[in-house]
């Protein structure tokens, strides 16, 4: 019975985006249509146990959530005026889905309903109107299914302030047109959609705040996602790419923290307990990421994170190759977690003195100013290796106290008491 409920939960979760999206093209209300979907959903995780899973799923949800929706825009006439126009629109045993065998313009959409539909919803989800943050938490509603309650725990923000914002980002994409977008403009609202899923996978993996290290449900969700748009442009290599890049990543998880949660840096890991499923299907996908096209900024990070992975010892990692990409990389992005990045491999190649040459150029350069903590934290390691404990002590305390990660912050003062000299 567990089984089975999970494998329900699954097919709900992927078709919920689908769902949504029909009826939000279909009648444009985004508010009234998600509500329905909910409810569509409950009633299909009440019914679907004991009655079992429908022929068509997709379409079973959509019937039921059409009709929640026509009820409710008929019960709110005195705010939309569209009583008429909804119950018009479309009969409501029109979202049947069609027998096998007859075509797809039965379905009362237009079209039948199809995965299409979670991509342009990832597009109108994140809408240029939109900042990053309001961008991030409407995907995780809208396409990811993830209640408020859940979007706000893994911000670490009240339950309403996150409502709030859902509220204020539904309100600015009201009335967008629900289509994907021109050819011209499709290139750009592409990489808002990659760089969101990226950045929830990043909370995910490494929290910024809170007294956990790893979320599990948000670097998930985010590599779900992320599968799910690459089924709709296999070929596309930026795509292809950052799924290896999330793969490889989230395949070191179970070796990051110790038994306490304890941070565990990636040099002092134990590699054995390196998902290595995840590691094959990662470096299969970056090297067919690579020759989908020219190389990316995701390509090149999958790249250098399949060198990590293959390395069977931190000694045997190829960091002169690794240099190279980041090369590369930092020309292409003006990301200062590149050039960190680079800064690190550089110290490897030619020793932490050049190391620290390019972090302090960093820092005057003021490129990384947000990310000044993780300055000092290199910062600290390479004074550390270069032989110069009191500097290096000092930076590590100086990266402890302006990070909001309780696990980063602990390590980073532990590695401070671990070296020698009176306290500053």
């Amino acid at each position: 019975m567990g089984r089975a409920t999970d494998d329900i939960e699954d097919l709900l979760r992927r078709h919920a985006p689908q769902v949504l999206g029909a009826l939000v093209r279909r009648y444009g209300h985004f508010d009234p249509a998600e509500d329905s979907v909910q409810e569509a959903l409950i009633a299909a995780a009440e019914q679907w146990p004991g009655d079992g899973i429908p022929d068509n799923p997709r379409g079973w949800l959509i019937r039921v959530a059409s009709r929640r929706l026509t009820d409710r825009l008929r019960s709110d006439e005195a705010r939309r005026r569209r009583e008429e126009t909804a119950a018009a629109l479309t009969p409501a045993d029109a979202f049947v889905a069609p027998p096998p065998g007859e075509g797809p313009g039965t379905s009362g959409l237009g079209r039948a309903p199809s995965e299409d539909d979670t991509l342009t919803l990832l597009f109108l989800c994140c809408h240029p109107a939109l900042s990053p943050a309001a961008q991030i938490a409407l995907t995780l509603r809208a396409v990811g299914g993830l209640t408020t309650a859940e979007i706000a725990r893994a911000h670490l923000v009240p339950e309403a302030t996150m409502a709030q914002r859902i509220s204020r980002a539904k309100r600015t994409v009201r009335g967008t047109q629900f289509r994907q977008p021109d050819a011209r403009d499709r290139d750009q609202r592409l990489a808002a959609v990659l760089q969101v899923l990226y950045l929830i996978f990043n909370e995910g993996y490494t929290a910024t705040a809170g007294p956990d290290l790893h979320r599990t449900d948000l670097a998930r969700e985010a590599i779900r996602l992320t599968r799910a748009v690459r089924r709709l442009l296999p070929h596309e290599g930026r795509i292809t790419g950052l799924l290896a890049l999330m793969l490889l990543t989230e395949a070191r998880t179970p070796a990051r923290t110790g038994p306490d949660g304890e941070l565990i840096p990636l040099d002092e890991q134990d590699r054995a307990r390196w998902d290595r499923k995840a590691i094959a299907e990662g470096i299969a996908l970056a090297e067919e990421a690579l020759a989908q096209g020219p190389a990316g900024d995701y390509q090149l990070q999958a790249a250098i994170a399949a060198l990590h992975d293959e390395a069977g010892r931190a000694e045997d990692t190829d960091w002169p190759q690794i240099l190279a990409l980041y090369d590369v990389l930092v020309r292409r992005t003006p990301d200062p977690a590149a050039a960190l990045g680079r800064a690190v491999a550089v110290a490897m190649v030619h020793g932490p003195r050049a190391g620290l040459a390019e972090v302090d150029a960093l820092a005057g350069a003021g490129r990384a100013e947000q990310w000044h903590y993780r300055l000092d934290a290199v910062r600290g390691h390479l004074l550390e290796r270069a032989g110069d404990p009191d500097a290096a002590r000092t930076a590590y305390r100086a990266a402890a106290d302006a990070t909001l990660s309780e696990p980063e912050a602990h390590y980073l003062r532990r590695r401070a008491d671990r070296l020698n000299g009176p306290d500053t």
